[in-house]
């Protein structure tokens, strides 16, 4: 099982441009996402769509997905969206198991363009579809609710 939430650092932006304010957002596991805003709150409000704009590349050029590491102690951690993250196990699940586009969707009776739209993390897939995608590849989804931090 895999929890999409990567640990996340945040700094001043002065740290890295002495004249820049605010606060950049960056992680560690995921090197290519980072965001900036002017408070640190703003900045991690935003740093979901920097994550899954950085994964949405792994995707696109078939590179593994880097596994989120466990936070420091006090350490803000970021969460994916559901759909990104339920996408995105469906990518790592393909990939475990070395199933290409086309293999799944001849699974699932669709063409490998929609198995496609379905990694797509911009595209706003039916969950369910996700969902049979994973139970086709021997996967389960399951949707958890927590407190807000």
């Amino acid at each position: 099982m895999i929890r999409f939430e990567y640990p996340a650092t945040v700094h001043p932006a002065a740290k890295f441009a002495p004249r820049d304010k605010g606060y950049i957002v960056s992680f560690f596991d995921v090197p290519e996402a980072h965001t900036q805003a002017g408070t640190a709150r703003a900045a991690l409000t935003k740093a979901a769509d920097a994550l899954v704009a950085a994964l949405g590349g792994y995707v696109e050029l078939h590179r593994p997905l880097p596994t989120p590491s466990r936070p420091k102690r006090g350490q803000p951690v970021v969460a994916l969206p559901p759909l990104a993250a339920a996408k995105l196990a469906l990518y790592r699940a393909m990939q475990e198991a070395r199933v290409s586009r086309v293999a799944l969707g001849k699974r699932l009776g669709i063409s490998e363009a929609a198995v496609r739209r379905m990694l797509d993390l911009d595209h706003r897939s039916h969950i369910g579809q996700i969902d049979a995608a994973l139970a086709a590849l021997g996967k389960r989804l399951f949707v958890e609710v927590a407190d807000a931090a």
